[in-house]
């Protein structure tokens, strides 16, 4: 009987170390199977002020944009080593990249970046 219980306390303690290595998206370390990972300042609907003022500075018609965009992005390339930590709002980004400035088809994700 003291087998059963011990084996039970284990698999009851062991439970939460299962559930909190499943937090991370799926899809590789980043999540981000569809798109480049990015670190970027925020991600802000295309309808908002600095959106818009970002887009026509770089020469793009806002009236196209329906999905969110990343500002100040820079990309990640390793998780979680040196410069390349985010401190920001990761995202993945799916669309157009216009030197940083803005980058289209952004949908935040949590990482440990």
């Amino acid at each position: 009987m003291f087998a059963r219980l011990s084996a039970f306390s284990f698999t009851l303690l062991a439970l939460p170390i299962f559930a909190s290595a499943t937090v991370l998206p799926r899809g590789g370390s980043s999540g981000c199977t569809s798109g480049t990972l990015e670190c970027c300042s925020s991600v802000q609907d295309p309808s908002s002020n600095a959106v818009q003022t970002v887009l026509a500075d770089v020469g793009v018609d806002v009236g196209d944009i329906t999905v969110p965009v990343g500002l100040t992005c820079d990309p990640i390339t390793v998780i979680g080593v040196g410069s390349n930590q985010c401190s920001s709002q990761a995202a993945c980004c799916t669309g157009e990249n216009y030197n940083g400035l803005a980058v289209l088809g952004c949908i935040p994700v949590n990482v440990g970046v």
